[in-house]
């Protein structure tokens, strides 16, 4: 019986290993897209210590993680996560975009380490990940 009721438990690891891998590669996707349109280079920042960096990216990642998971949630099918995770992944570029027209010096404040400027595109991202993640729920 306790062999069965753990078997039983194991039942949706394939489907659980599936949706975690499409939601890595869409993580890995968005980090690689994303510090590619940033025109400073996140990861030398951050390993040098720039913490304004470190939180403009984290505030990023984790904008794209809330309704990446959201996506994971409300997903029908695995087509469905990968439209949604897209969309998740286009609005967090799109906050970048805005971020950079409505305050143009952001991009040398984050590499000159003033926080203010990471902190606030951290901040937004989130914001924005949040409203995302809420909208997915329809």
């Amino acid at each position: 019986m306790a062999q069965y009721l753990l078997m039983e438990s194991f039942a949706g690891f394939d489907d659980f290993l599936i949706y975690l891998g499409i939601s890595a590669a869409l993580m890995l996707i968005f980090v690689a897209v994303y510090v590619r349109i940033t025109p400073y280079r996140e990861f030398a920042l951050i390993r040098e210590g720039n913490v304004a960096a470190a939180c403009s990216l984290s505030g990023t990642i984790i904008g794209m993680v809330l309704p990446l998971s959201s996506a994971i949630t409300h997903s029908v099918n695995l087509v469905d996560l990968a439209v949604w995770g897209t969309i998740a992944l286009l609005v967090q570029l799109i906050v970048f975009i805005v971020a950079r027209i409505a305050l143009p010096n952001i991009v040398h404040d984050i590499p000159a380490g003033k926080l203010a400027s990471g902190i606030f595109l951290g901040a937004i991202s989130i914001a924005a990940g949040l409203l995302n993640a809420a909208a997915m729920t329809y």
